[in-house]
């Protein structure tokens, strides 16, 4: 029997979506999908019959091989055009919460920070291991910015250090301290063998170590701060960090979460903003 695409009326946010959904590829409904991968076999005919029973394993039905190309004498990359048998409760799917603090104005961010701290507040970043993709950090950091936001280094009351590529967590922790920083920025961007998550648990374990007696971040050790494009798989208490930020994040995003974190006492209504 075929699930009706009916509307719920009971739920304003949704009451205009289909409550069932499938896949489009060439004509909407089909259910076609296109898919990518490699395997570890030289290419041929034997290869492409493997890449079909994958396909058929996972669910792909009928599939049919569109591409397919060496990649060196033992490895053939694939792409995969198929129909799957699946739907989706559209409207079924919980949404998670979205930002809990507010998106602040450069204005409001340097007025918290002279309000509660009265000093610069300090923030060192780098990317650590080898990782030597600086585009992520450079993006939060540099004066620049990102997607039209200027970055950490615009604000008056931000002191930024940027260590730059394939800094080590001991370096890294030696550097917070010698500065006092009140937090630690980490990007990640390469992520085979699951490195980004790797190097992000030692540093998160070696700031640990080195603040042994800190009740919390900016509580007698710096707020530890990981970003990456493939930390989704992850949460903050499995790396042992402070805050997650994924792809697209921009610069005031992180300044408004910095305000949020390190002076909680701070708000756009406080009564020292009047004075």
């Amino acid at each position: 029997m075929r699930p009706q695409d009916t509307t719920r009326t009971d739920r304003p946010d949704v009451q205009d979506l289909p409550s069932i959904i499938r896949p489009y590829g060439d004509t909407t409904g089909d259910a076609m999908v296109q898919l990518s991968f490699t395997l570890p076999v030289p290419a041929g005919k034997r290869a492409e019959l493997a890449a079909l029973q994958l396909a058929g394993k996972m669910g792909l039905d009928p599939a049919s091989v569109v591409h397919s190309k060496a990649m060196g004498p033992n490895f053939t990359f694939f792409i995969v055009y198929g129909k799957v048998n699946h739907l989706i409760d559209y409207v079924g799917i919980e949404v998670p919460e979205g930002r809990e603090y507010p998106l602040l104005s450069a204005k409001e961010i340097d007025l918290a920070i002279r309000t509660v701290l009265n000093r610069r507040m300090v923030v060192v970043g780098a990317c650590i291991g080898t990782d030597a993709h600086t585009v992520g950090i450079d993006a939060i950091l540099n004066v620049k910015g990102f997607a039209g936001e200027k970055g950490l280094e615009y604000h008056r009351e931000i002191q930024v250090i940027n260590m730059g590529a394939q800094v080590t967590v001991e370096e890294l922790v030696e550097r917070a301290k010698a500065e006092n920083a009140d937090a630690v920025l980490v990007s990640q961007v390469v992520t085979q063998k699951n490195a980004h998550i790797h190097n992000t648990k030692q540093m998160a374990a070696a700031f640990h170590a080195a603040y042994p007696t800190a009740v919390g971040p900016g509580m007698g050790r710096p707020l530890l701060i990981a970003g990456g494009p493939r930390f989704d798989t992850v949460t903050e208490q499995e790396l042992g960090v402070d805050r997650i930020f994924g792809k697209g994040t921009t610069p005031r995003e992180v300044a408004s979460y910095l305000v949020h974190a390190l002076l909680p006492s701070w708000t756009p209504e406080s009564p020292a903003e009047a004075e």
